[in-house]
This record gives structure tokens, sequence and C-alpha cells, in this order.
């Protein structure tokens, strides 16, 4: 997203917002706009058989770490199927969290969880940089529609000129594994998650830095030598992604130091991955920093989903080399041709009166219908998970490239 300009204005919060996602911001010719047909819409974008429930709740530690749920639910009287999502931004002091939009799902608050079919395997949703959990809501109540617990943290981190950026790289693959740590002790006998996750049954999906995520926790490790040349040729050709160059390349040893390591390693550096992680899915995931090296430590199945008019985490950058450098044995690549980085984030429904004349730049995209492009993202991600966790012949068969044809989707796939 275009969290990644320099600075951020500290006078107004519209001037913020401006420089944040228009900023200097360079477009290109704007693609004819992909939209559906009835007849279009793919099988599992249809909601899945079980009720939603979302709770929140904070794993104790040194800092605290706030997590949202959602799990298959029971019906309970006096509760309402209808939820109001807010979509919200982490600007830091002075502004705090703001809820730039807001839209409406199907999920009941703090409705009793649904053990009859249980346990249920575990997703771990990481949102993009400053992003709220909330904005991906859409997806994770579609997910546990389908018989998953979905479980997304809210990673400290701000829009803040402090660059903390550097610090989100080293933090959030710590923050999964402080999450699949919180699990294991309340799936026990008595524990609050007992009967309802299987904690052996994983999979990490994410957006943007959440997809940088997600790549970590699936075994990829940050290469140094990989990233400093993917620098140099970032900046002899002038590809945006050297925004990513200029944040982390000079806290490359602070990196080193919040890791715990004695010095910045001259190769791989060490991995920061659970065992049981089964999957994952990067969403415009920032894969540049890892390198082909670091990308090939990736052995389980992956699908990178991503769109060819991104230019905060180029499609070249990061979609296609998390597919292309995999070692998985299977591996998805979603090609939405001519969608924007922000495609992944929730509809806006209700949009805050004083950032109307912003929205376009975080609420809609120029190449692509929204909802039918969470349709998709829904559909190919749910039958990807059903497959690779529930080991699901029929959501297999909906991966096969020969049956994958949809306006505006180019489609690659091994193993399936």
């Amino acid at each position: 997203m275009s969290y990644r300009k320099k600075s951020v204005s500290a006078a107004l919060i519209l001037v913020a917002l401006f420089v944040l996602f228009m900023g200097a911001r360079a477009k290109q010719d704007q693609p004819v706009k992909h939209t559906a047909l009835q007849a279009d819409m793919p099988p599992y974008a249809e909601r899945g058989p079980h009720p939603v429930g979302t709770r929140d709740q904070v794993i104790d530690g040194e800092t605290g770490l706030e997590i949202t749920a959602w799990y298959p639910a029971l019906r309970g009287e006096n509760l309402k199927e209808t939820i109001s999502n807010p979509y919200k931004i982490k600007m830091g002091d002075p502004f705090g969290t703001v809820a730039i939009a807001s839209y409406m799902g199907q999920g009941m608050r703090a409705a009793p969880f649904d053990r009859s079919k249980g346990p249920y395997p575990l997703v771990i949703l990481s949102p993009g940089f400053s992003i709220g959990a909330s904005a991906y809501a859409w997806l994770a109540e579609h997910l546990s529609s389908y018989g998953f617990v979905v479980i997304a943290p809210e990673h400290h981190e701000f829009l803040d000129p402090g660059n903390e950026l550097w610090q989100a790289t080293i933090r959030r693959p710590q923050d999964i594994l402080t999450v699949l740590a919180f699990v294991d002790e309340q799936v026990r006998s008595g524990g609050a998650f007992a009967g309802l996750i299987n904690p052996d049954l994983v999979a990490v999906i994410g957006h943007s830095y959440g997809g940088y995520t997600s790549l970590a926790a699936g075994g990829a490790q940050l290469e140094t030598d990989g990233f400093k040349a993917n620098c140099e040729t970032a900046y002899e050709s002038d590809t945006p992604i050297v925004w990513l160059c200029d944040q982390l390349l000079p806290h490359i040893g602070d990196m080193a130091s919040l890791a715990g390591l004695d010095s910045i390693p001259e190769g791989l550096w060490p991995a920061w991955a659970d065992p049981r992680v089964d999957a994952i899915v990067p969403m415009a995931g920032d894969a540049f920093f890892f390198g082909q090296a670091g990308l090939a430590e990736i052995r389980v199945p992956v699908m990178a989903i991503g769109g060819t008019q991104d230019n905060d985490s180029p499609f070249m950058w990061g979609t296609h080399p998390s597919y292309e450098y995999a070692s998985s044995s299977t591996k998805v690549m979603i090609v939405l041709d001519g969608a924007e980085h922000m495609i992944f984030t929730g509809p806006c429904e209700k949009v805050s009166w004083v950032l109307k004349f912003f929205s376009a730049e975080f609420c809609s995209d120029s190449g692509w219908d929204r909802s039918y492009a969470h349709d998709l993202i829904n559909h190919f991600t749910t039958a990807f998970l059903l497959a690779e966790l529930k080991q699901d012949k029929g959501a297999a068969a909906a991966l096969v490239p020969d049956t994958v044809e949809f306006p505006g989707v180019t489609y690659e796939a091994q193993g399936y």
C-alpha cells in the first residue's frame, strides 16, 4: 500500500492520508475494468454451511498481542448475523487508529463455538502493514463458513516517520509463533479452544507485509546478499520497489540485532517458521528481500495471488518469485490482470465524510470490480485450504489448470 512514502505530515489528517495514499504514486494506463456475469461466479465464492462467530482477545505477554478470531458458531437467541466491520489504519501519534470506512459482514459477535464438527484447521491471517484485522473480515468470515478457525493478530506497528517497517520485518514472524503458542495452550483440556482448533493443521495467509509474514511462516528466509542484489537492480531500473531498499537497507544491522543475532548474516538468516504450517497464501506479498535462495526454502504448498498493476508490491518482485522460486511440489499462482495493491482489503460501503475525496485510492481499483475480485479470492483461497488442510478432492479438482477460466485471471499451478 502507499504507506511506503518517506514522510507523513503531522499537521492535518487529510494531508497525512493524501501523502500516504495519493502522494507521488505513479499511475499506469488504466486497463479495462474486470467485472463478472452470473455465469462467471466460481463455486467456492458461495458462502459455506457454517454460521460464523467472532470475538476479540488479548494474548498476555510483555506488550500483549490483540487477536480477532472468526470460527464456526452456533446460532443463539438474540444473535444477529450482521456485524459492522471497520476498515482501520493505525496512524500513530497524534491521530491514533483511524477508521477510514466500514462494511457489513455476516458474523455474530461473541457467538457460542460450534464444536460439533471440530476440531477445525487453523488459519492465521496477517494483515497488511498498519491495517486493522477487520479490514479482512470479508475473507475471514468466508473461510470460517467452510469450517476453519481464522485468527488475525493486530501487529504492533504504526504509520510513523520513525520507520517501523524494519522492526515489523523481524517482529511479525514472531507474532505468528506467539499465536501458535497461545493456541497450543488453549486447545488443552479446559482451554478456550479445546475441541475447536486442531493445532496440527495450520495455514498462514496474508496481504502485503502480511504476505511477507506468510512466506516467512512457510519457511522463506531473509537473504542478505540476495536483498542487496535486488536493490542494485531496482535502483538501476528505477522500479517502485526501491521504497523497500530505502526503508530497510539502512537498518539491516538493527534488524539483525532485534532478531538476536550477533552480526548480519552474509547469506540466509535463521528461519522463523513452525513445522506445523501446512500451507501459505501470500496476497500481493512482499518477497523482495528473501532472494531466490531464501524463497527456495519454502517447501509447503503455496498459493501466490497478485495484480499486475500493483505499484507497492510489484507483481514481478512479489507474487511471481513467490511462485517461481518456492521448492514446493504443490503451488499455484493467480494473476489478476490489471489489479492494484489494495484490491485485497475490505469493501468501503461507508466512507468517513472527511475522507470521501481520497477514498478511491484505497477503496476502489482502476481495473477491477472489487466484489468480483473478492469472489475470486474467496473461491481460490477456500478451495486451496480445503484441498490442503482437509484433503477435499472436490476442492482440489477446482484447482486443476484445465478447469480454471475466469475473466481477467491468468492461472498457473503445479501438483493439481
